[in-house]
């Protein structure tokens, strides 16, 4: 039991260290070929896991084959752009100002169901209101909307926009994110003057969000 425990550990981390050094995005992002890969280390790994009675390296080998391979195909694409569309395909557009591709869509095997779901994910409920549609090598749908349906920004309202900040998290569950800290350019001297000033410390807060301008929000541990 305890051999079991000990290959199932040393299989899940080396998988995490090569999915770290493959720098796997999200499964909705993956390319084709790194969707192949990442299949193939999964159903691999399982094989020693289950059998004690193979060699930990019957696992171990293929997956670093594997994602050596992978790593080589992402530098060659990188090079190479033919080669890329060879391996990823190209993005296609299924629509133009408001007219539907038919034929590429029974190319590309996708229904009108599957359309409108994209479509309606970007907030697009009415074809009229597209100028293109197109669908990247990723299955994602990209659309432009046509300028009079698209809307307005504050630049074309004439409306200044006082502050395009953001918040980062600079503490959560207690611990503190020293490196967002760093991000927005806040001090641990500010930190800790501002969690004395609220009768709190860091310990205590549940999550704490701050801006570069040193706006800030604290939400405290229940109870």
């Amino acid at each position: 039991m305890s051999i079991s425990v000990i290959r199932t550990l040393i299989l899940y981390l080396l998988i995490l260290v090569m999915l770290r050094l493959m720098g796997k995005r999200q499964i909705s992002e993956m390319q084709t070929s790194e969707l192949v890969v990442t299949l193939l280390i999964s159903n691999i790994a399982v094989i020693p896991m289950q059998d004690v009675s193979l060699p930990l390296l019957s696992g171990v080998i293929p997956i670093l084959l594997l994602v050596g391979c992978e790593i080589v195909i992402s530098i060659l694409m990188l090079k190479n752009g033919r080669f890329r569309r060879v391996v990823c395909g190209m993005p296609q557009i299924i629509i133009q100002n408001g007219i539907i591709d038919q034929k590429k869509m029974k190319i590309l095997r996708i229904s009108t169901e599957d359309l409108w779901e994209q479509l309606r994910q970007v907030d697009i409920f009415a074809l009229e209101d597209v100028k293109y549609a197109v669908l990247e090598t990723n299955g994602k749908l990209s659309v432009l909307k046509k300028p009079q349906k698209d809307t307005a920004t504050a630049e074309q309202l004439n409306v200044k926009n006082p502050t395009n900040s953001f918040e980062m998290v600079i503490i959560s569950d207690g611990e503190i994110a020293e490196s967002s800290m760093e991000f927005c350019g806040i001090s641990k001297n500010w930190l800790n003057k501002t969690l004395k000033k609220n009768n709190t410390e860091s310990k205590d807060v549940f999550m704490m969000t701050a801006t570069p301008d040193h706006k800030y929000n604290i939400i405290k541990k229940e109870g």
